[in-house]
């Protein structure tokens, strides 16, 4: 429980729900409880008036006799119905009030968890797969809820029930409420080694599910790469082997619950021979009436399921906890980054400085930047060449702050970057990464993320500056056309156009592109970077890239290579070092 433990801040949150289910749930087992006691007044009734109307022979006598019994009958059934109704009514509260409850704290752990995961830091993303990051908010939160509600409902029943059930029975007759009561224990402990069997199974399948949906998400995303390597059969077979296995696991988890439910009526019915048995020797003896057998045996049925819950709520709570104890293990996780200035909405100079910065990624422990010093002032443009690995994304995000500096600083308009604050850093820089990613929405909601409350006109205009608003007009539905997942639909240099759109509708104070036109032909290159001479003269911006772009004037030229600065200057400056940069430039000439 002490995972569960967690979970005490909601029911103190909805104390007041949860007190008044337990009044409602009380109350409605009252009323139940009080059914076999009118049905045994009935039935001694109809008993004694039995014999008592075999011994008269005056026929008008039987007659007032016959209607009085009928009368009192129609008044017991009366109050039967008007108990059951009762019992109904607060059942239905108890209802609104506990179950309710549940499906709130559903909504609130999903938020929770929700909200947590936006605040952890991209080295977390990169640990945990996104489909245990699902599970852990769908699969775990709804098994949690289950707990909160349909188990704390069905354990307070229980306690309630038992307790108002058996004190009216041991009031009645305690011999006969002992042997009525000899098979419930039993019934309980198989009940309960059963649900662990069954929860087993069931977790089981559930593993199996989700790698058979895991399996049908990366084909059916990666559908083209299998069809153009001719896997499709391969893919089919392991899909059936996987889905037989499924169907094995299925079939298991029903036998078992084929055996469950004979053993549960079973044992059930031996505590009602029991009853009745015990009963009519008793009634024989003079000790019990034929109303307490039917009263008995009434109470009897009443307290199955309750016993039937014990096993199946603590196997609620068994998987509850576990669900509980994985959902914790992302909650009790601290982001790495943490926001410590207070909010800002001040916009940037565009003043860059790094001063001795050396970076390691904490997960793997390899280092990405050595010793990196530079300074830009407000305006300046700076490309960041080098080969594949040098370092050239490690320091985009660095300066982004997804990761902290190892050691040195990152200096914005003069101010570590580690005291100002993180969400007017990144609203002020427009960010294109080298892995494009584009949401299942419209084009125009795509572009509009930057800026959510951008205009239509707005939105065409920044697709203009970005090469791609011919491209989206082309489409049937233009700017109002649906992307795939991940913008699927779309090349790969339309998608990289609409992000750089994306990134300019913020109309940033410092552009940072990561690699953004490596997709973009040479006229739509030309288009695009002409805009940005003009539109971006007075930003800040860092272009990293692999090649060379002669459209656009850079103050200053930076080459990495394994993590370190070996060539920095301007165009005339590194072309007379005949270094990396000479080379580069020789090739992309020729």
């Amino acid at each position: 429980m002490k995972h569960l433990a967690y979970l005490n801040k909601y029911f103190y949150k909805y104390r007041y729900r949860l007190l008044l289910g337990i009044v409602f749930v009380v109350t409605s087992n009252y009323f139940r409880v009080w059914m076999p006691k009118v049905i045994r007044q009935a039935l001694d009734l109809v008993y004694d008036n039995i014999k008592q109307y075999q011994q008269l022979t005056d026929i008008a006598k039987k007659q007032i006799l016959y209607s009085s019994v009928s009368h009192q009958l129609l008044q017991f059934a009366g109050m039967v119905l008007l108990l059951a109704l009762i019992m109904g009514v607060f059942m239905y509260f108890m209802r609104q009030t506990i179950i309710r409850m549940s499906r709130l704290f559903e909504y609130d752990i999903r938020k929770e968890i929700f909200d947590h995961y936006e605040k952890l830091s991209t080295a977390f993303y990169k640990r945990n797969n996104t489909g245990d990051l699902m599970s852990r908010i769908s699969e775990d939160v709804s098994k949690v809820r289950m707990y909160m509600g349909p188990a704390v409902l069905y354990g307070i029943n229980l306690v309630s029930l038992f307790t108002l059930a058996i004190y009216s029975m041991l009031k009645v007759n305690w011999e006969l409420t002992l042997y009525a009561l000899a098979p419930l224990p039993i019934l309980s402990i198989s009940i309960y080694y059963i649900s662990n069997i069954i929860n087993k199974k069931s977790e089981g399948i559930q593993k199996q599910l989700a790698f058979l949906t895991s399996t049908s998400q990366e084909v059916y995303s990666g559908i083209r790469v299998v069809k153009s390597y001719v896997q499709e059969a391969s893919f089919s077979r392991f899909f059936q082997k996987q889905t037989d296995e499924y169907r094995s696991q299925s079939l298991s988890l029903a036998r078992t619950e084929a055996f469950f439910h004979p053993l549960m009526m079973l044992l059930v019915g031996v505590s009602t021979i029991i009853t009745v048995y015990i009963g009519i020797i008793q009634a024989a003896n003079g000790k019990a009436t034929p109303g307490n057998i039917a009263e008995f045996v009434i109470y009897v049925n009443m307290l199955t399921w309750p016993v039937m819950a014990i096993g199946w709520v603590a196997s609620i709570v068994q998987q509850a906890a576990a669900s509980q104890k994985r959902i914790n293990e992302f909650l009790f996780i601290q982001p790495e980054i943490v926001n410590t200035a207070p909010p800002s909405t001040q916009h940037l100079k565009g003043e860059i400085q790094f001063k001795d910065v050396c970076f390691t990624y904490p997960d793997t422990g390899i280092q990405a930047l050595k010793n990196i010093n530079f300074h830009l002032l407000p305006g300046q443009k700076v490309i960041i060449l080098g080969k594949t690995g040098s370092g050239k994304t490690s320091l985009a995000e660095l300066l982004l702050r997804t990761y902290d500096v190892s050691e040195g600083s990152i200096l914005i308009d003069q101010k570590d970057l580690r005291e100002q604050d993180i969400n007017n850093i990144r609203r002020r820089v427009g960010y294109v990464p080298q892995d494009v990613f584009l949401f299942s929405d419209t084009i125009a909601n795509n572009i509009a993320f930057g800026k959510r409350d951008a205009t239509p006109e707005q939105i065409a205009t920044f697709a203009k500056y970005a090469a791609i608003k011919d491209d989206i007009e082309e489409l049937p539905d233009g700017f109002e056309t649906l992307v795939g997942e991940r913008g699927v639909t779309l090349s790969g240099g339309q998608k990289q156009r609409i992000s750089i759109a994306r990134a300019l509708i913020k109309t940033p104070d410092i552009v940072l592109m990561d690699d953004c036109l490596s997709a973009v032909d040479a006229n739509t290159e030309k288009q695009i970077l002409s805009y940005f001479s003009d539109a971006l003269s007075d930003k800040t911006a860092i272009i990293i890239t692999h090649r060379l772009y002669s459209h656009l004037h850079f103050d200053k030229i930076i080459v990495l290579d394994n993590g370190q600065i070996s060539e920095m200057g301007t165009h005339e400056e590194l072309l007379k070092r005949k270094g990396y940069y000479y080379n580069l430039y020789n090739k992309q000439k020729s």
